[in-house]
């Protein structure tokens, strides 16, 4: 009785056993048919280091252009660039990512205001691998800050001593001051302190700059509704803040005030855009308004070099604030590092361009009561001193030319 019923037991489950593999059989067929019927090719596996090596040789062994509309930087800048920070062992090569690749990733970012994401798929990295290393380079860029951006120093710019108009009036200038507003994002409650004159929340950002269009002092950090009077003096008092040498001057704006070390142009005066013209300087302010313009240009043209070439400084930022004063200062590192191995470059020539196409008309600028009462008397004598000295000559060459 016993092995019937065994017997039964093992047919019933033979026979659920074929049952079930029929089923599972029939289902894989269904399967395999409904998936021929709406296959997709997919592209064969890609070969991601391959990818990311030839992509980044394309950007560096490619023609200068190309390079710069890239990395902003030409060959020739950016493995100089590779090799101080290689040399002061502020970056160092891992198993998966080269100084070359972190670098040329940071340069790409920093200089088209791309995201994350986008810079991790063009190089086949994840968004925490491109974050860590943007970050490892922001550092190494910043310990370049003191080698890089300069103090003013007694010497007498070439670019001064070269040039008839300014020299010998301005040999104890050794640069330009102004300020730039640099978009910022702040939380809702501190974005009125961030509101100035400029469209947005903004930082102003104030900068000394040589003849050269070097970045001798560069100060981030400042809400966009702060005066440049004020951010100034906040320099000035710094344990490791401006220093203007003994005797020498920098020219800034009517906003600056005439002060000990600074000269801005007169007040209540004119000044036109030619010297021999129709419309020529008629008395020794109007032509040193004209010369102070003509050189004080200068920080000008660094700013519109420095927001051209990065990009990440016109755009609305994505960082935390204090990664966002750095990254100002880092570009104003990059952007001096440039300057003295390519100053001429594509970019640069082009801000020159636009720069001179741009028409001025004549501009008056006028002075309160209280301005004139702060003003410093003994700059206020050595600046009519200079312009005094400097219209004289102005007649005189003009009286010879005719």
């Amino acid at each position: 009785m016993d092995d019937d019923n065994n017997l039964n037991t093992r047919v019933i489950s033979q026979i659920i056993t074929g049952a079930a593999s029929t089923v599972i059989a029939a289902g894989v067929t269904i399967v395999l048919v409904v998936d021929s019927m709406y296959n997709i090719p997919k592209e064969p596996r890609i070969n991601r280091e391959k990818e990311r090596e030839d992509y980044i040789s394309s950007i560096i062994h490619g023609s200068d252009s190309h390079c710069i509309d890239q990395i902003r930087m030409s060959p020739r800048a950016f493995y100089r660039l590779c090799e101080v920070l290689k040399n002061k062992n502020l970056l160092r090569p891992t198993i998966n990512v080269s100084i070359e690749e972190q670098v040329v990733t940071f340069l790409h970012l920093i200089g088209h205001n791309v995201r994350l994401r986008v810079i991790g798929s063009r190089f086949h990295r994840s968004c925490e691998t491109i974050h860590r290393y943007f970050n490892v380079v922001l550092r190494a860029i910043m310990k370049l800050h003191k080698d890089l951006i300069r103090p003013p120093i007694c010497c007498t710019s070439p670019e001064i001593q070269r040039n008839r108009r300014y020299w010998p009036w301005f040999e104890d200038c050794l640069g330009a001051i102004d300020g730039t507003h640099v978009r910022a994002s702040v939380p809702i409650a501190l974005q009125a302190r961030f509101r100035g004159r400029k469209e947005g929340t903004t930082q102003n950002v104030l900068a000394v700059v040589s003849f050269d269009l070097k970045f001798m002092y560069v100060l981030a950090g400042w809400e966009g509704s702060a005066h440049d009077s004020r951010i100034l003096d906040d320099a000035l008092s710094r344990p490791n803040g401006l220093r203007v040498p003994e005797g020498k001057y920098l020219l800034g704006d009517a906003g600056y005030g005439l002060r000990n070390g600074f000269i801005p142009p007169y007040r209540g005066v004119r000044y036109h855009l030619k010297e021999y013209s129709n419309h020529s300087p008629e008395n020794e302010k109007e032509l040193f308004n004209l010369r102070h313009s003509s050189l004080r240009t200068t920080v000008e043209r660094a700013f519109g070099v420095l927001k051209k070439r990065f990009r990440v400084l016109d755009a609305e930022p994505y960082w935390s604030y204090k990664t966002q004063v750095d990254i100002i200062l880092a570009c104003c590192v990059l952007h001096n590092h440039i300057m003295g191995v390519d100053p001429t470059d594509d970019i640069t020539r082009d801000v020159e361009r636009e720069l001179h196409s741009e028409t001025q008309g004549t501009q008056l600028i006028r002075r309160t009561q209280r301005e004139e009462r702060e003003e410093n008397r003994e700059w206020a004598i050595k600046r009519d001193a200079i312009a005094n000295a400097m219209y004289n000559d102005y007649i005189n060459r003009g009286n010879m030319l005719r």
